[in-house]
């Protein structure tokens, strides 16, 4: 989909309410094939492109454009509405958002930005930094690998400052079955000694149970606002509300958490004493 985006035309438009949308769900998913339901749909749910575009933007490199940024993540919106099922139980904001971003990193991964005369000036670089290595016995510095292409420090770094390859912690380092994915071999200069993996453990498990017992409503925000990185006025747009409800809300499902969790110890604590 190769098209510019200028999301500015997409402020005015008219948000249904929640009935609405409901109703527009419904007539979709009765008759996948009705394309100007699914393109009413596509624009109701823009804003979630523009606001992942917003977020992956500032990972990526410089000369990948926001257009073509827009465009995989509208691919990624068709994507998400065409697959999107009531049934997994999964609001479609969270769904959306991640289809989006997933759709936008595979497009940015399969395509290489770089023109062939910066490519050609990479390998160059690179296989001098290789030579040298050889040579020395470890890896060169900047300034000795200036001195043997002949050009200047800055000009190097810059060279290399454009050898951008866009990964995932979870693309797997060689093609074999047992292959490791990289989030795999990064050290934890953090690690946690056993009995605080164990307490840590307990307190996901014991948060993990306490948002199943918020509502549904209120457990989406949760996790808008603290898996999804949202602001409050974002949360409030994706579930039709004012930014002062969702702030309501949010220190409304605090308070529930704290609660819960309470109890959860005090019973914890009452099992271990018998």
């Amino acid at each position: 989909m190769e098209q510019s985006f200028d999301f500015s035309s997409y402020n005015n438009i008219k948000r249904l309410s929640e009935d609405e949308l409901t109703s527009l769900w419904e007539k979709y998913l009765a008759d996948k094939s009705d394309k100007n339901t699914r393109d009413t749909l596509i624009v109701q749910y823009i804003y979630l492109v523009r606001y992942a575009v917003g977020r992956v933007k500032v990972s990526l490199p410089a000369m990948i454009s926001v257009e073509d940024i827009a465009g995989y993540g509208v691919e990624g919106l068709i994507n998400a509405i065409e697959r999107f099922s009531p049934m997994k139980n999964t609001r479609f904001e969270t769904y959306a958002l991640i289809r989006i971003r997933g759709s936008i990193l595979d497009r940015v991964r399969s395509q290489d930005f770089l023109p062939r005369s910066v490519r050609r000036k990479i390998k160059e670089v690179k296989q001098a930094a290789e030579t040298l290595k050889q040579e020395l016995g470890r890896t060169p510095t900047t300034a000795e690998l200036s001195a043997y292409l002949d050009m200047e420090p800055e000009k190097v770094t810059q060279i290399m400052s454009e050898d951008v390859v866009v990964t995932s912690i979870y693309d797997k380092r060689g093609t074999s079955d047992d292959s490791m994915e990289i989030i795999d071999t990064i050290e934890d200069s953090n690690k946690l000694n056993p009995q605080e993996r164990l307490e840590e453990k307990n307190v996901k498990t014991d948060l993990q149970h306490a948002l199943q017992r918020l509502p549904e409503r209120e457990r989406v925000l949760m996790v808008l606002y603290y898996q999804e990185n949202m602001t409050m006025k974002e949360i409030g747009e994706t579930l039709n509300m004012s930014e002062s409800r969702v702030c309501q809300l949010h220190a409304q499902s605090i308070m529930k958490l704290k609660n819960i969790l309470n109890e959860n110890r005090t019973s914890r604590l009452q099992q271990a004493i018998v």
